[in-house]
């Protein structure tokens, strides 16, 4: 099934989605900035999106298999996946490295997955999955380089038009590129700006516009568990090269700062992945719009060390 990125793909998503996943709250936060919640969504994060996008419109058109679909990924891809196989009735396989997190794999397990254990890296994982979906015939899903993935998660931007009239300026953090690719197709759509924010050692999309081309970075971050892709997708790449796209890095110690006054500010608790967007608006030499949404990605994390005492 050929797809591509691009508004229309993004329509199409939201029809799709519309009634299965939760529209985003919009707030105030600051005078001319506001939170789009999107760690409210289901399974925690902004993936449910494009992962019921992705099983949807397979289903649709026929080429969703017996066999359901499959996954590499422990984090909130692979939890996504999981539970909108479930909203589809087809079978979801999940493959992590054996030292994945118990708490993670529990979750994937309630959400009806078949959870199997393979090697140490995600990369044993991912080998894994590519041979289970050949032999199998399941359906390989991606946690962000595939444009049904990317178009459902681009439905965000006209909610947050849509609760936020006049909106000029959308900050969203990067790992992989498929929120930001869909948010930015969507956003040129309608004249938004986009600020694209990674943490300076995990910096895929920055180095790639660095580059002029897709490469490989290391990563060594403390929003690593969420933005830690070593590569960006190739939509990534041609949505950050829009007019109105800019690509900002902000520090960890920032991103820190950023998830604690959430806690302290709002008793909001995000991961530091989702703290990167609003660390980039805090560390902004000068404001980055009048009516600024800032995504607030993401909340499956340990809240343990916002309320440990002493810190």
């Amino acid at each position: 099934m050929e797809q591509q990125l691009d508004y229309a793909a993004v329509r199409a998503a939201a029809g799709r989605i519309a009634g299965a996943i939760r529209p985003a709250a919009v707030v105030p936060a600051a005078e001319g900035v506001w939170y789009a919640l999107e760690y409210l969504q289901h399974t925690g994060s902004f993936k449910a999106r494009g992962a019921r996008n992705f099983l949807a419109a397979h289903h649709r058109a026929g080429t969703l298999p017996e066999a359901g679909v499959t996954i590499a990924s422990g984090g909130n891809a692979g939890l996504a996946c999981a539970w909108a196989a479930r909203a589809q009735g087809v079978p979801a396989t999940v493959f992590l490295p054996a030292n994945a997190p118990r708490v993670k794999v529990e979750r994937l397990r309630g959400y009806g997955a078949e959870v199997r254990l393979v090697g140490d890296r995600y990369a044993d994982a991912l080998a894994a999955c590519e041979e289970f979906a050949a032999a199998s015939g399941a359906l390989a899903s991606h946690a962000y380089d595939h444009p049904l993935i990317a178009a459902g998660a681009g439905t965000l931007l006209d909610e947050i038009r849509a609760a936020l009239p006049g909106l000029d300026t959308v900050v969203v953090a990067v790992g992989g590129g498929g929120l930001f690719a869909g948010i930015a197709t969507a956003a040129r759509e309608h004249g938004v700006r986009v600020v694209a924010a990674e943490p300076e050692n995990s910096r895929a999309l920055n180095a790639a516009l660095e580059a002029g081309r897709v490469v490989d970075v290391a990563v060594d971050s403390v929003a690593g568990d969420s933005l830690g892709a070593t590569r960006v997708s190739a939509d990534a790449l041609a949505a950050a090269r829009y007019e109105d796209v800019r690509s900002v890095l902000v520090p960890d110690q920032a991103i820190t700062a950023a998830r604690r006054a959430l806690w302290e500010e709002h008793r909001i608790v995000v991961e530091a992945g989702a703290a990167t967007a609003l660390a980039a608006l805090r560390t902004a030499p000068q404001p980055l719009g009048e009516r600024v949404a800032v995504v607030l990605c993401g909340a499956n994390t340990d809240p343990g060390d916002l309320t440990a005492p002493g810190i």
